[in-house]
């Protein structure tokens, strides 16, 4: 990991698949509440009696076909099948392969609300389809933006700006430019996943600025690239540049802001942003090429629909 205390900051500003979704469906949904408040909507029939009878004993997940049975007629999702030795886990008799048609016809007649309602979500779906949208689901929490941990907080985007700013201490800053200074003492020393992150906030969005060291390849290689704290739909419509550069040369990067539903990871590894080979980084640090010295400026506007030529203009904020 890059050491942050090598690590010097300037700021400025102007003022500113089908196998993944089969998973969730075995083993996602649970008709308890969850511990983030999310359920069933008041003011809506409880069917209390068939969530239990579709509840698996054993991890109390709500159970999706194949459900299985004893011969006393005993019920358990096909996931806790494979893990109770072949034996129900109600009365200890041999499971066998018994499939109970019976309940997963009862399944099929079920209309729930998408467990996202709480958060805003109207949709109401047949029990079987429910999980796919909820995969989908515009109103799901977000996970944390922070890539240098295995961070698993979630939440939606007024919750984790401030969730990065006290427990991950990301720096903040409020304006659409920006212009840092990224310094590193040994180059050579390129590990996988150094890298730095700082918030902006400009047009009443939030944006990850993410900056990082790792091996392309064989090759180390530093890359700067911008997350939008929201959907994808509404992270196109704004747009960024950055460059770098020192002794009459420069590199320049114009796209998209990605959207954090994409992981870090998933962005990095796309190499959708500015990528710096290390000599390329060693030529602009320049001295004697010992000591990394990159300055990344950039800058954020929002694409603007004209009315008239139906052409997307850029509007930088003031």
């Amino acid at each position: 990991m890059m050491d942050l205390n090598t690590i010097e900051c300037a700021y400025f500003s102007d003022g500113l698949e089908d196998e993944e979704i089969h998973s969730q469906i075995t083993h996602q949904f649970s008709s308890k509440p969850h511990n983030n408040n999310i359920g069933i909507p008041a003011g809506l029939p409880p069917a209390t009696s068939v969530h239990e009878l579709l509840e698996c004993p054993v991890c109390t997940n709500s159970m999706y076909p194949p459900i299985h049975q004893c011969h006393n007629g005993h019920t358990l999702c096909s996931t806790c099948k494979t893990q109770v030795q072949n034996r129900c886990p109600t009365c200890r008799q041999e499971l066998g392969n018994i499939r109970c048609l019976a309940l997963e016809k009862v399944a099929e007649s079920l209309e729930l609300p998408c467990r996202y309602f709480s958060l805003g979500c109207p949709e109401i779906f047949p029990y079987y389809s429910k999980l796919k949208h909820e995969a989908l689901c515009n109103f799901r929490p977000y996970n944390c933006p922070y890539a240098g941990s295995e961070c698993s907080v979630t939440g939606d985007i007024p919750f984790l700006v401030t969730h990065l700013r006290d427990d991950h201490k990301v720096d903040m800053h409020t304006g659409c430019t920006f212009n840092h200074r990224y310094v590193k003492s040994n180059p050579r020393e390129v590990e996988n996943a150094t890298w730095m992150l700082t918030v902006f906030h400009c047009f009443g969005q939030y944006f990850c600025l993410h900056f990082e060291a790792f091996q392309l390849g064989m090759a180390p290689v530093y890359m700067a690239f911008l997350r939008f704290m929201g959907d994808e739909a509404d992270a196109r419509n704004y747009s960024y540049s950055l460059e770098v550069g020192a002794n009459g040369r420069k590199l320049t990067w114009e796209g998209t802001p990605r959207s954090i539903r994409d992981s870090h990871r998933k962005v990095r590894d796309s190499h959708d942003g500015l990528i710096i080979q290390r000599n390329m980084a060693l030529f602009f640090s320049g001295g004697d090429r010992k000591e990394l010295k990159l300055r990344v400026t950039g800058k954020i506007w929002k694409e603007q629909q004209n009315p008239d030529g139906g052409v997307c203009i850029p509007n930088l904020c003031s």
